[in-house]
């Protein structure tokens, strides 16, 4: 199989192709996205809170095309659907547009997300921003980079001087249990952010951006490549899987804020 290399009679993936092979899809997916943000788009599902773009599934099948040329056997877990064994001990998770309400509203924050699992535990990450061309790698084990440059989370150990995105489901169980902390956090927090795209609010963590990123209900391939760097900029990330295939809460933070925060309540 290509990019496969056997050691020790294990199968195991040569990450730095695999870092690769992402980062060229996610740059392809990103060129579509690009090439098509001001002409009309086609909805293939309009949910109360959130849209499905013909296009999400059209930059997923891109996607899927670029990685099997470098890895024709790795199953594809994906926002657009499932290729594959996604049991085995390698997958891919991918979301093709993260944060396709903005685009479709024409608001340039969405991005790639790519990462690959071994044993469901991310080992490589990709996030691309084709709109501000920032790009985001990670392989486990080494620091995260944007556009090649070392990032690190911030360093305010003070609610008072942090940044905190948060997201929530519009349920009504989750409103009830989402608007008091929000409410206390915006009295005490710096600023409060809810931008609409997981990938790159975890990006951002990594990178000093915000602070903290807090999401009581997430899937999947929302958090998988961003989740992995922020570990590897210095911060902490915490997931609990929830009801719902695929569905997390989660917490990411610089690693000085999580206790401060008092999210317990919202996360439970």
């Amino acid at each position: 199989m290509p990019g496969f290399a056997g050691i020790t009679g294990e199968v195991k993936l040569n990450l730095n192709k695999a870092l690769a092979a992402a980062v060229t899809a996610a740059r392809a997916a990103g060129k579509v996205m690009q090439t098509n943000w001001h002409k009309p788009k086609r909805v293939n599902q309009d949910d109360p809170h959130d849209i499905k773009l013909e296009l999400d599934v059209r930059c997923q099948k891109l996607i899927e095309r670029t990685l099997r040329q470098a890895f024709a056997g790795v199953p594809v877990l994906g926002e657009e659907g499932i290729t594959g064994d996604v049991t085995a001990d390698y997958r891919w998770v991918v979301d093709p547009i993260d944060g396709t309400v903005n685009y479709a509203f024409g608001m340039p924050h969405c991005a790639v997300s790519i990462a690959l699992q071994q044993a469901e535990r991310s080992v490589v990450g990709v996030i691309y921003d084709p709109f501000t061309d920032e790009l985001w790698t990670v392989i486990r084990g080494g620091p995260t980079r944007l556009n090649g440059r070392v990032v690190r989370v911030s360093r305010h150990d003070r609610v008072e001087d942090s940044i905190i995105a948060l997201g929530f489901s519009k349920s009504a169980a989750n409103l009830v249990k989402c608007l008091p902390h929000l409410n206390r956090l915006m009295r005490r927090a710096k600023k409060i952010r809810i931008l609409g795209s997981a990938a790159l609010e975890l990006a951002y963590v990594a990178s000093g951006r915000l602070d903290a990123y807090v999401e009581r209900r997430i899937n999947l391939w929302d958090l998988a490549a961003g989740g992995l760097m922020v570990e590897a900029s210095g911060g902490e990330f915490y997931a609990w899987p929830v009801a719902g295939k695929y569905r997390y809460t989660m917490c990411a933070d610089n690693g000085r804020l999580r206790k401060k925060l008092r999210v317990q309540g919202l996360l439970s």
